[in-house]
């Protein structure tokens, strides 16, 4: 079959040919990687068939109510409940670093939402503080 090939056409039409074949047996194979990869990944134990994908997802509404409580006055944070969500967030990262596999997006999560519970008791302590002032002054008059 080779042969009559090249008994019809040019050598150059015969190596399109074969470069064109081996680019679509290539391109096959990559779409099958892919594919591999992707079931792979929805079959793997971090995968949205588990609680290890759920949770972290499930968890980024701290992290959201976190952020959009940063735009309301500091008087109406409370004090106990962002340090609970602190010490919450540092045994969530212990976890999440320590369970095999490990969880990564359950990391990244509870980091963000460290970082966010942070600011948020800096606000408050800053605003006590203030009153806390305010208070001195009002009794030193």
């Amino acid at each position: 079959m080779y042969v009559n090939i090249l008994e019809r056409k040019s050598l150059f039409q015969v190596l399109c040919l074969h470069i064109s074949c081996i680019t679509q047996l290539r391109e096959t194979a990559s779409r099958y990687k892919v594919m591999e990869s992707i079931r792979a990944y929805l079959n793997s134990p971090m995968g949205p068939k588990t609680t290890h994908f759920w949770g972290p997802m499930a968890n980024w509404g701290f992290v959201i109510s976190g952020m959009m409580d940063a735009n309301k006055p500091p008087d109406t944070i409370s004090g106990n409940m962002t340090a609970v969500l602190c010490v919450f967030s540092m045994l969530c990262m212990r976890f999440a670093w320590m369970v095999r596999p490990r969880n990564h997006m359950l990391l990244a999560c509870h980091a963000a939402n460290e970082s966010v519970q942070l600011y948020q008791l800096s606000r408050w302590l800053r605003h006590q503080r203030n009153l806390q002032q305010k208070e001195d002054v009002a009794a030193s008059e």
